[in-house]
């Protein structure tokens, strides 16, 4: 394999083509302790050496270090690491290390998801929630079935008054653009439209 580029990423980093490809991003101390250089020859030890030690290392500590913050789903934890510029093979061997200690667990957060937002946010905007983090909708259907287990129960109906409520919505006074404004509201909250017009009593 023939180093054809080396490009500078920040003031430390440098990412690597290899035979006119990106292959990896390495320190430039590093680069230097193994001699790297642009249009030399990269001893295949190296390589292995980089692919299997140097780079699988770094991006378990970088996937454990993000954990350390906040929760993150998989397909989460997965574009921060693409984001560290990991080859995709070392960004999946660093998800599966997190994994079998179960520090990642899509359905756990799907189902502390559910927790948090039971009272404020419609199961469809739930479930929209959750799939823009990448959570697989058999998941999702799994987090609601434990959720429900463990006790969740969720009224949307009263859900909705309290949310007008805190609007000063008066349906006695309201004619029917108020009504109608307020039915936007709700929609985009993600409630059903036929427990929107039964609580808004549209006629």
């Amino acid at each position: 394999m023939q180093v054809t580029r080396i490009e500078e990423l920040d003031k430390t980093r440098s990412k690597v083509y290899l035979d006119g490809e990106f292959a990896f991003v390495l320190y430039k101390g590093e680069l230097r302790q193994h001699q790297i250089r642009e249009e030399s020859e990269l001893p295949q030890d190296i390589y292995e050496l980089i692919m299997e030690e140097v780079l699988p290392k770094r991006a378990k500590m970088r996937a454990m270090h993000l954990l350390q913050k906040k929760e993150y789903t998989v397909a989460q934890l997965r574009d921060k690491l693409n984001q560290g510029w990991y080859p995709p093979q070392i960004v999946e061997t660093a998800l599966q290390y997190v994994e079998s200690f179960h520090y990642t667990d899509d359905l756990r957060y799907a189902v502390q998801y559910i927790a948090i937002h039971e009272g404020d946010r419609s199961r469809r905007r739930i479930e929209q929630d959750l799939a823009g983090k990448g959570i697989a909708r058999e998941t999702i259907c799994d987090a609601w079935r434990t959720w429900e287990e463990q006790g969740g129960a969720q009224d949307e109906v009263q859900m909705m008054r309290k949310l007008l409520e805190k609007r000063h919505f008066d349906p006695e006074k309201a004619d029917f653009a108020e009504r109608r404004k307020q039915a936007a509201f709700l929609m985009r909250k993600g409630f059903r439209v036929e427990d929107i017009q039964r609580i808004l009593s549209f006629t």
